[in-house]
């Protein structure tokens, strides 16, 4: 299978590089045409497909015309949209990184696409395949722990700094609420199997005020789901640049039989040493088994699973999120109807 990595611009990017080379039946090429400006830190374009291994090209249109079965897109998430499109016009599979959008009008558009062109969209929601997820999620199916009545998700982080545009609006479509709040609404998507119906947020630039950050950094938002459910989930960038790790994702469903609480990224063996604080992880590489299944779906000719509609449902509740933190701060009640 031809694979083609579109931008480097997400961290995830390295991973997928790697992951995709080990692949004996996968033939790869990536492009970063916007790394060459960038005023990111560490390396891009032609310099980190070096580092790589990996056959390089310099533009877009160069890896699309190479005649790609599947992209992989990890540009800056305000052109998500574009190249969607143009991969979709190529006839590509799609597997894009999370959000999906910065907006829900970009995310129907990009539906749209991949309808007309009949090829797969799959949104880069690699929690989704964590062993304790899957079990919990199944525990709450089989009426384990009764009726759901409240979930608590935490999705705390660092400040992206060693990708500057995470913090620039026009180019991430915001800060803490559109990096965090995704991962743990699709977690929420999937365990509920139900809409959510209202949202009230509220956010504020705290953490990390002394680098004149002009996105959020702190966030706590609740969510109403169809059936009554309640669930709220904490999206802070609240770990400190000198953890040792990047932070990490739980959940906790509360029913009437019981609760359950997981944490998928907890495994790992950590410490000091010479070099300051050690973080070791180990277990399922959930990276691995979110393009396992992309390919497989593009290779058995089904949709990959979550597609492209639960990307839009998790930004039509970060784009809810958002306007109810602004109306919170404008004073004016902060309860939005969840539309898509």
């Amino acid at each position: 299978m031809k694979v083609a990595v579109l931008s480097f611009a997400h961290g995830h990017a390295v991973g997928y590089l790697q992951y995709l080379k080990r692949r004996d039946d996968v033939e790869l090429v990536a492009c970063d045409p916007d790394g060459t400006s960038s005023l990111d830190e560490g390396p891009r374009g032609q310099e980190l497909a070096d580092e790589c291994g990996v056959t390089y090209l310099d533009s877009y249109e160069k890896a699309l015309a190479w005649g790609p079965d599947a992209v992989v897109i990890c540009s800056e998430n305000s052109k998500h949209r574009t190249l969607v499109e143009q991969a979709a016009a190529a006839g590509a599979h799609i597997l894009c990184e999370k959000p999906l959008a910065t907006t829900t009008s970009d995310a129907e558009a990009m539906l749209d696409a991949v309808g007309r062109a009949g090829v797969a969209l799959m949104t880069a929601f690699p929690v989704r395949f964590s062993p304790s997820f899957v079990k919990l999620k199944s525990q709450v199916q089989a009426g384990v722990l009764g009726d759901v009545l409240a979930v608590l998700g935490t999705n705390n982080g660092k400040i992206p700094s060693e990708r500057q545009w995470f913090t620039d609006p026009a180019l991430s479509g915001g800060g803490s609420l559109v990096d965090h709040i995704v991962h743990c609404a699709d977690l929420l998507d999937s365990l509920l199997e139900q809409p959510a119906t209202s949202v009230r947020a509220v956010s504020n630039r705290i953490l990390h005020a002394e680098t004149g950050v002009q996105v959020e950094t702190g966030g706590l938002v609740t969510i109403t789901y169809q059936g009554g459910v309640i669930a709220t989930i904490d999206c802070s960038w609240s770990q400190p640049i000198s953890a040792p790790n990047w932070g990490g994702v739980t959940l906790e469903v509360l029913g009437t039989k019981g609760s359950v609480k997981i944490s998928p990224f907890a495994s790992h063996i950590g410490g000091y040493g010479a070099a300051g604080a050690i973080w070791l992880p180990f277990g399922t590489d959930l990276d691995a088994k979110m393009i396992d299944e992309f390919l497989d779906g593009v290779r058995e000719g089904r949709q990959p699973q979550p597609d492209g509609g639960a990307g839009l449902r998790t930004v039509a509740i970060m784009n809810a999120a958002q306007l109810s933190a602004q109306t919170q701060t404008s004073g004016h009640g902060g309860v939005v109807v969840v539309e898509f």
